[in-house]
């Protein structure tokens, strides 16, 4: 696989739960490749799962990675991540990565260049949530810098929130996390990853309450 998604200008869609996993270059990780641009070492976004007492390879990381721990405990040489851990690694930053219980994470690639990134780690079972402009949505900041135009938070919709019609004008990314989202183009239950282009526009709602990741700004080719 050399490309996948790779056109930041078409409207993606991605169900994870449906995705078979596929294997990796550890026999013990497994993943579900969302975008990819550049092969095996390229710029990718997944879902990745450590199955348990697994390991991979130390290795760099170029031009940053981040993580959003899903299930399970996910651990390295610098630290252990339980679910809700959210890690942003700079470029240059290098690990060996393991679990010894198993655990899921999302997970992008080669899309955190700039050498003013710092490590970030974030428990967000402890952040604190804001209030927004919409009645009903509420949000965990992760990550801003005024230098880079990529920022990513945590949404939280109580049942029945809807964001009156918008547009993204750096394009969007969402994760459903829980629950389901949906807008006049679909419905997104949990584990569903929408790549919305620069420019579109939609109004969304839910109907039963969700959990979203983010992230605006930083897409491939822009």
């Amino acid at each position: 696989m050399e490309n996948l998604n790779d056109d930041p200008t078409r409207r993606v869609v991605m169900d994870t739960a449906a995705m078979e996993w596929q294997p990796s270059p550890s026999p013990t990780v497994w993943r579900k490749r969302l975008d990819l641009i550049g092969g095996e070492h390229g710029r990718v976004t997944s879902v990745v799962r450590y199955d348990p007492n697994s390991s991979f390879p130390a290795h760099d990381h170029p031009e940053g990675e981040e993580i959003l721990v899903l299930q399970g405990v996910f651990a390295d040489e610098h630290g252990t991540y339980p679910a809700g851990t959210y890690l942003l690694n700079p470029p240059g930053f290098r690990h060996a990565p393991f679990s010894q219980e198993g655990c899921v994470l999302f997970v992008k690639l080669r899309q955190y260049g700039g050498a003013d990134r710092v490590h970030l780690e974030i428990d967000t079972r402890q952040g604190r949530w804001l209030d927004t402009e919409t009645s009903g949505i509420t949000r965990m900041p992760l990550y801003e810098h005024p230098i880079h135009r990529d920022r990513m938070w945590l949404e939280r919709w109580r049942a029945g929130a809807r964001q009156p019609a918008h547009a993204h004008p750096e394009g969007e990314e969402l994760f459903v996390l829980e629950g389901e989202m949906a807008d006049e183009h679909g419905r997104y239950g949990a584990g569903s990853w929408v790549r919305n282009p620069a420019g579109s526009r939609h109004e969304p709602w839910s109907s039963a309450g969700c959990l979203l990741y983010v992230k605006t700004g930083g897409l491939a080719g822009r």
